[in-house]
């Protein structure tokens, strides 16, 4: 019995010994986010131009289609938008019918065209819009306003996202009479870009393109339209784990 009582005496002792030390030697750390935002002016804006026409003749409706859409392309060009600026992106041609209680009627043939424009220089704009109304596009598609340095900014406010992250941790471990260490661990968190004209956009790090781009819903095309560019907003965010020092 009293053989017994030693050895759950001496386990208890050595466990508590064991935690005791496991304790000792876990990592005190303080683990802080930062954010940070870089406002930019875009530099460069995609336009998408649709181009519509019918006809019953399925012949003369291409013909139509494609005298307008080249109509468009010179209109460009001759504003000093280079070939390699200008594409067609998305073609459809099919059948249209009228549909009624007893009976499908064929009513002719439509064939959607749009046409893609990498417009380098914003002040640009609003005269490449006319023009390209006045030779015929009929729909706009879409308006993304980019920035061409979109690595250089996003890099800019990583930097400031960490600096922030270590000034926060500095503060609050000075706070309790610490001192912040080297850091353990860093994680990128999710971040975006903000624009006056397409508001806010969410993005996966690794799938974001290397433009930063601001959206325009399609709308139909319209000389009583402007469009202000405004700012793009591009933000980082980071969790730090820093180490305390003893």
């Amino acid at each position: 019995m009293k053989q017994s009582l030693f050895t759950l005496l001496f386990t208890a002792m050595s466990f508590h010994s064991s935690l005791m030390a496991t304790e000792d030697l876990a990592p005190r750390t303080i683990t802080v986010s930062g954010e940070a935002e870089v406002r930019v002016a875009p530099d460069q804006v995609l336009v998408t131009l649709g181009v519509e026409t019918r006809h019953k003749d399925l012949s003369e409706v291409k013909r139509m289609n494609d005298q307008r859409v080249r109509e468009i392309i010179s209109a460009l060009t001759s504003m000093g938008v280079a070939n390699k600026d200008v594409q067609t992106d998305y073609l459809n041609l099919q059948p249209e019918y009228e549909q009624s209680s007893w009976q499908r009627t064929f009513v002719g043939y439509v064939q959607k065209n749009t046409i893609v424009v990498t417009l380098r220089d914003i002040s640009k704009f609003d005269p490449l819009i006319s023009s390209a109304l006045r030779a015929g596009a009929e729909y706009i598609h879409g308006i993304d306003f980019r920035s061409s340095e979109l690595r250089k900014h996003r890099d800019e406010a990583r930097s400031l996202a960490m600096k922030a992250a270590k000034e926060k941790a500095i503060a609050l471990a000075s706070e309790l009479g610490e001192k912040v260490g080297k850091p353990r661990l860093i994680q990128e968190g999710p971040g975006g870009y903000w624009s006056s004209y397409g508001g806010w956009w969410n993005r996966g790090y690794q799938n974001m393109s290397q433009n930063v781009v601001q959206d325009a819903s399609a709308m139909r095309a319209s000389d009583d339209a402007p469009v202000a560019p405004g700012a793009l907003s591009i933000r980082a965010n980071v969790t730090i784990t820093f180490a305390l020092e003893p």
